[in-house]
């Protein structure tokens, strides 16, 4: 069987700031545009799909497996932005983690959305 996930839609307040947020903090391309969508794309082809909402924002949380090399980065794009992070999805414990022989943290998007950048996947250490 040959299943994979496409696309998922993000509930935000302004779009265009939320998707601009995330490319910017991966060091992705810039959001493309489909009907009522700020599109971010990821490099295995899943689109996340910023959709503006009227209504309460509820949190949700999406991870992201990125190189050693990517995490570097994306912790120091994060640090000149004045983002907190966290070791723990709680947010509980500020910096990073080393779960699973690679490393992790956490931040929150400019919605609430509980954002994580992962090295290795959960088990593969």
């Amino acid at each position: 069987m040959s299943i994979e996930l496409n696309h998922t839609i993000v509930a935000t307040r302004d779009k265009a700031t939320s998707a601009r947020f995330l490319t910017d903090v991966l060091g992705l391309p810039e959001p493309t545009t489909y009907g009522p969508f700020a599109v971010v794309e990821t490099a295995n082809g899943v689109n996340l799909d910023f959709m503006d909402t009227d209504g309460e924002v509820h949190s949700q949380h999406y991870a992201f497996l990125i190189s050693d090399e990517e995490f570097d980065a994306v912790a120091k794009r994060l640090e000149e932005r004045g983002v907190a992070t966290f070791a723990d999805p709680g947010h509980s414990t500020p910096g990073q983690n080393t779960n699973d022989g690679g490393r992790g943290l956490y931040f929150d998007s400019p919605d609430g959305h509980n954002l994580e950048v992962l090295t290795v996947p959960y088990g593969g250490g």
